[in-house]
Formats: C-alpha cells, structure tokens, sequence
C-alpha cells in the first residue's frame, strides 16, 4: 500500500498537504501526531470511508485491508460464537458454496457440481476452515468472553463488548493490512496484555493510533509522524522516535543557524559596498545569494508548536486521616457483581483498580459516589470528605444541551471568571466555550467531564478509564497533575504507565468477589500477589477448551434447583417487564423534547418569560431522559447477569 500526493483540508486547516508515503510489509507501524493533526482522518482515507481533496491510495490488487469500525454490525448472526466467525469471510464463502454444491448434489448427480465442492473444499481446508470454530472460541477468550457468552446474541452485549466481538471478527479474518485506530479503548488489562501478544505475531502490516505509550514502545517496529500536513518515518518504537526527532530538530535548527549567519554576513556586504562602482557587481552577486539562502530557510522552516493541555487542580481542603472506609462491602444490581469488600483509603494515597471486565469496578465507583446503592455492607466517607467523581460515560453527569461553560459553572460551582481560566488550560479559548456539549467529540466531553471533576475542590477523586480519548500529551500532563495532587484518589485505568505514574496502591478485583489491597506500583502487586497466592489479574487467562460449555452444563455444581432456577427466571422476567415499561416511557420523553424543541423554534424571541419557561421544562425533560436512559442501561446489565447465572445453572 502506499499514498500519493494525498490533499486534504478543513475549511482553511490542511491536514495533508501533497504527503506521500509507502508502507513497508511485515512492520507494526505507530502513527502518531498531535490531537487534531489528522491521524483518524487519514485511516479513515485509507479505509475508504473519506475522500481526499485530491490524490489517493495505491493498494495491491491481492492485499485485504482490515479495520475496526467504529460502530458494531447493526445486523449480527444469532449468537456471538456464530457472529465472530462471520469475520473470516473468505472461509464462509468457501463453506456455502461447499453446501451450494452439496445440494445441488442430491437433487441431481451432476459431474460440475461435484468438481465445484471438491475445490470449494480443497480451498476450505487449506485456509484452515475445519479450525474456524477452535480459532474463534480461542480469540474470543482471549478478549475477555466466557463459555457462556458464547451462545448469547450480540444483540444482549454493552457496547464496549460488541465492539471486543468486532475487534475479535477482525482478528479472524487474518487481513494482510491490519488497521485500528484506539484497539485499547473497551479493553481491561487481562485482554489489553492478551492483544498486545496477538498483535505481535501478527504477520501482517499493522498501522493502528493508540495514545498508550506503553503499547507504542511495546509493540511498534516503526513510528509515522504526522505533523504539518506531512508524513516522516521513524525507525523503531515510541521513544527511539522522540530521540531520532530530537535529534533531527537539533540538526535542523543548526543548519538554520549556519544559514541565518551567511545571510546577514552577506547582507551586511551589500549595505556597505552596494553603492560603491568597484563592488557594485560583487554586490548585486550576494542579493541572489541571499535570495537563495531565503528559500533555503524556508525549506527548514521549524514544525509549529503543538498546543498542550494544562490542567490546573485546586488544592483541596485538609481531611481526616481516614478518608474512606468500606466495611464488608457487596455491589452489584438484583445479585452481587463483588462482596466482601474491604478497603481503608488514607489522606493523600492514590488507588488504582484492576481487574477483568464486568466484575465491578466502575460499579464500585459509581456506589461510592452515591450514583446506585450498596447491596450489603458499610461505605462511608470520613465527616467534611467531598468527592468529584469522572465517569467513563460523559452523559452521566453532563447536560449535552447546555454549553461547555455552563456546565463547568453547574458542576464546579464556580464563577464564570474561573471557569473561562479553567477552560483555556483544556484548550477550550474563546467561543468555543459557548458550543453545545451535544456536539463536541469524544475527547472534548472527556476535557470537559475532567474540568467538571477536577474544578470542586473535592478531597476524594474518583475516575473511571479518564484517558479514554484524550491524546498522549494530554493523558501525560493529566497523569504529572494527578502526581502533584494533595488529595485521594481512586481511578480506574487500562493505562500501564499512567497507572504506574500516579499509584501508591493497588486494589485487585477477582472474577469470584475476592479483592485485595496492595502497596506500591503494579510491578510490586504482581511480586506481593504471588507472595500471599493472590492471582495476578494481569495474566490472561488460558483460553477455554472446546469441550468447556459442556462440561460445566454436566456439572453437578452448576446444575441448580428447580426453585433456583424459577426464582431466577421470575427475577428475571420482572426486569424485562420493567425494562419494556422504560423503552416505551423513554420515547414519550423523546416526543415530549422534540415538542418543546417544535415550540422553541417557534416562539417569539420578545416573549421572554414563554421562552424562559419552555427552556426550563426542556431541561427538565432531558435531565427525567437522563435518569430514565440510565436507569434503562443498568437493568438491562441486572438482565444480563441473571441469563448468565441462567446459563451455569444449565437451564435458560
């Protein structure tokens, strides 16, 4: 694949300005750049999902390109076993022309049809079909999907888990030009090691953007910078970048030092000796010249500054020692996703937690911020404790209609003076205080949700996955203030090194309920872990056989009672029941906006007090919207979690 002469412009920003590059085979290449330079777009031209301005892109007429889309397949098969192994296409086309042939001979014994299912096979098995269903079961294990998962629809998974099954299909299909653009984002540390691993023997071409340093030193054999519209290779990782980068500005600059003093050496002969008949000629000679020189430095024009996020934290008020306390804790919906929690959090300390997926850790953070209840147990912040609590979901605590100083201003209580201030360090400068959070990207609600959080002054942060979306610097700079920070945190974080960065300690989360504090970076939980036999959930875990579902659905210990099972079932039935009743009363609250909105643009702009009066009751229908919308996602989780205890019960 390569790129040629590739034109591509926003309004008056140039995001690629003639930039051509060819990729070479076999290497997992970074790009990089800053936020804003460009890198998605320039996937998304490869991808063929934007035009460019004007050139293209050059591929090999026997290459597959494979990428992550950004959405889930809104069509998938029955179950996600089913719908992983649709991703490898080449052997499903194989397969039903296979059974085409087979049908077609035994309605008639045609000589043709024969020869087609013996080279449809031949192909079959020389593409590994007859291992399509081991290779999938293995990939998705990898990623994060029990046994049980494996017969559910895709259609009953979180968004994050549709989007593992995507990056799963991808993984099958075996392109030979591999394209992800934040692979990390809806992946826990278990699956994040397990992917790493699986990109390193991929034996393609792998271009993918990640803003986790870690994995770009781990994993790149070669670093693309995008900067100015251009396109520059770098041998080696993310680190032998920055030195190789350093290096060429440095010579850079010197060469413009060199040139800047033969300029003026010769503009200082030209306004000595021009006027002079026996210099004249001589004179005229070191004009060029320096015309020259002036193109010449403008050939090494300096990169333009990146614009860095400064992110300011208020020091917060003094706190007791203690600052929280969970005594025998048990979270979770209609049953425990984790109990017997314990765990003391002292003045100043920093916890990150770690564990798989849907075992409780954003959950743990959202009861401790009050935003659903303890099942059983004791939480309790210490006597003059606030907390500010980031969630993973920006619509959790945002209003997507109200602009991103009012929010600001709402949840920091805050004057607007030191809103704007706080603002500016989130590169939010001007106007663009005053857009909509509703249109803002991903990784401008995740600045803003972090302005929200961090302005309150608050004695206990807590922060669920807080680098998703932003860009290296950003998540660097955050991760120096989160240091420097007198108060608590506990955060939540796929980020090696941002977890590394800010930790004192560690909090382990099991997949069975256990949990256990440790001191100390992630490098000191794995060597204490193994000292007191606790399991490193750092490890992927083996992928589970073939033979797995049966085995367990024949265990006399998941085989449940009559009565388990019927209660369950009932649990279950009034959830879905109560979930039926939120859909149909989210979408009268969904006509009730679109009404007021009707009437909003209908008004006269000189009644105020109708207009004031249509804005508030909007308001207030989005906020009711919110809330239901919320409420919806965690029974829906509470539905999930019964069809599994369904499912090792063996009787859904």
């Amino acid at each position: 694949m390569r790129i040629q002469n590739l034109q591509k412009s926003f309004g008056t920003k140039v995001l690629f300005a003639d930039a051509s590059y060819h990729f070479p085979d076999g290497e997992r290449i970074a790009l990089v750049g800053a936020n804003g330079a460009g890198k998605t777009t320039l996937l998304n031209v490869i991808c063929g999902l934007e035009q460019p301005d004007a050139g293209g892109v050059v591929v090999s007429g026997q290459t597959t390109v494979g990428y992550l889309p950004q959405s889930p397949n809104p069509n998938p098969a029955a179950s996600v076993l089913e719908e992983c192994q649709a991703g490898a296409t080449k052997i499903v086309a194989l397969r039903d022309s296979m059974e085409q042939a087979l049908a077609r001979m035994q309605v008639e014994h045609d000589p043709k049809a024969l020869d087609q299912y013996e080279r449809a096979e031949t192909a079959f098995r020389l593409e590994g079909g007859y291992s399509l269903e081991s290779r999938a079961t293995a990939i998705l294990s990898g990623l994060g999907f029990s046994a049980a998962d494996l017969s559910k629809a895709p259609t009953d998974l979180s968004g994050g888990w549709r989007m593992r099954l995507e990056l799963a299909r991808l993984f099958l299909r075996q392109p030979d030009f591999l394209i992800l653009d934040e692979p990390t984002n809806h992946l826990d540390l278990p699956s994040l090691v397990w992917v790493e691993e699986y990109l390193r023997s991929f034996r393609g071409t792998l271009l993918f953007v990640s803003h986790d340093r870690s994995l770009l030193n781990r994993l790149s054999t070669l670093t693309l910078h995008l900067a100015n519209g251009q396109l520059q290779p770098y041998r080696g990782n993310f680190d032998a970048f920055l030195a190789a980068r350093e290096e060429r500005l440095a010579q850079a600059q010197a060469e413009r030092d060199q040139l800047r003093r033969r300029r003026e050496q010769m503009e200082h002969f030209v306004e000595r000796f021009g006027a002079k008949a026996t210099k004249a000629a001589q004179a005229q000679s070191r004009v060029k010249m320096i015309a020259r020189i002036r193109d010449m430095e403008d050939t090494l024009a300096p990169e333009g500054e990146e614009e860095t996020v400064f992110i300011p934290i208020p020091t917060p008020p003094k706190v007791p020692r203690i600052v929280l306390k969970i005594e025998d804790g048990a979270i979770g919906y209609s049953s425990p996703l984790a109990s017997h929690l314990d765990l003391e959090m002292e003045r100043a300390a920093k916890v990150a937690i770690i564990g798989a997926n849907g075992i409780g850790k954003s959950t743990l953070l959202r009861t401790i911020a009050g935003r659903c209840h303890p099942i059983s147990g004791s939480f309790n912040l210490s006597p003059g404790v606030d907390l500010a609590y980031f969630a993973q979901e920006q619509r959790e605590t945002l209003v997507p209609n109200d602009t991103v100083l009012g929010n600001l201003v709402r949840i920091g209580n805050i004057s607007e003076k030191e809103a704007r201030a706080m603002l500016g360090g989130f590169l939010f400068h001007g106007d663009a205080a005053f857009k909509r959070v509703s249109v803002l990207s991903g990784g401008e609600k995740s600045r803003v949700g972090l302005a929200c959080a961090l302005s309150q002054k608050a004695g206990l942060l807590l922060l669920d996955e807080p680098t998703n979306h932003l860009d290296m610097a950003s998540v660097e700079t955050l991760a120096a203030s989160l240091d420097d920070y007198e108060g608590t945190v506990l955060f939540v974080s796929h980020d090696r090194n941002f977890i590394d960065a800010i930790c004192t300690h560690v909090f382990a989360m099991l997949p069975d309920g256990r949990s256990m504090l440790f001191p100390g970076k992630l490098a000191d939980y794995e060597r204490l872990a193994a000292v007191a036999g606790f399991p490193n959930v750092l490890k992927p875990q083996e992928p589970e056989s073939a033979a797995a579902p049966d085995t367990k659905a024949q265990s006399p210990k998941t085989t449940g009672s009559h009565q388990d099972v019927k209660e369950v079932k009932r649990q279950r039935q009034r959830l879905q029941t109560q979930l039926a009743k939120l859909d149909e009363d989210n979408a009268n609250l969904r006509r009730s906006l679109a009404n007021l909105e009707s009437q909003m643009a209908s008004v006269d702009s000189a009644d105020f007090s109708k207009t004031a009066d249509l804005h508030k009751a909007h308001q207030q229908t989005q906020e009711q919207l919110d809330a239901s919308e919320l409420t919806w996602l965690e029974v829906a989780e509470e539905i999930e979690i019964l069809s599994a205890k369904l499912a090792a019960l063996g009787r859904d």
